[in-house]
């Protein structure tokens, strides 16, 4: 299964040969570098974990991710520290894809934009927008309370929530009010009619999940 990482970059649209509009989100997708590949015969599954989005200085990250991308240097006191490629930066984000047993991928392999192609079907994977606190009506979508028969401050509260006796208690995921979006949303089977692999764009038909600069996920369509 192909994937990379991204960035969202907004929104657009472009002309097809029919000359009709047609909605496009413009995604930075890599370069990612494979920093670790799980094998079945060790982690018991087959996948890659990819790192995006290069900083200047890897004193940005933590002493942690220094060490899980090898960029701490051996000494006595440390024998077995990580080595990775010269190749792979130091990234900011790290995110695991799986991939079929028979795709073969290397520590240090770069993935750009052209890993996909013009017509493909993908999955987008990201983070919605952040709404706040949200009542029952723009949350759930309830209709609200009538606005006659002497109500007159009760229009787009709940009403009951839960009976008396029994049970007695509100049960858990009872939809009420609260915070609402920053949840992890998947836009499925979305078309590629853009790709740009000298400057790292794909193009996908349609809205994807979040806001403009947050972190995507791009993956080979679960339906075909």
């Amino acid at each position: 299964m192909k994937g990379l990482l991204g960035r969202k970059l907004g929104m657009t649209q472009i002309f097809n040969t029919l000359g009709e509009s047609v909605p496009v989100t413009v995604i930075e997708a890599g370069p990612c570098y494979v920093v670790q590949v799980r094998t079945p015969d060790h982690e018991g599954y087959s996948a890659i974990q990819l790192g995006f989005d290069a900083v200047k200085r890897a004193t940005r990250l933590t002493r942690g991710e220094r060490g899980h991308l090898g960029l701490l240097k051996t000494d006595d006191k440390h024998p077995k520290r990580r080595e990775l490629p010269t190749e792979v930066p130091p990234v900011k984000h790290l995110r695991e894809i799986r991939v079929k047993a028979e795709e073969s991928y290397t520590e240090g392999q770069k993935l750009t934009a052209n890993v996909f192609t013009m017509g493909e079907h993908v999955d987008v994977i990201g983070t919605s927008k952040g709404k706040g606190f949200a009542g029952h009506m723009k949350r759930h979508g309830f209709h609200g309370g009538p606005r006659t028969h002497g109500q007159s401050d009760r229009q787009r509260t709940s009403g009951s929530i839960a009976a008396g006796t029994t049970p007695g208690k509100i049960h858990k995921g009872k939809h009420m009010a609260g915070h609402m979006g920053m949840d992890r949303v998947t836009a499925q089977n979305l078309q590629i009619v853009l790709v740009d692999a000298e400057r790292n764009l794909i193009g996908v038909r349609g809205p994807v999940p979040g806001a403009t600069g947050c972190l995507v996920m791009i993956q080979e369509t679960r339906k075909k």
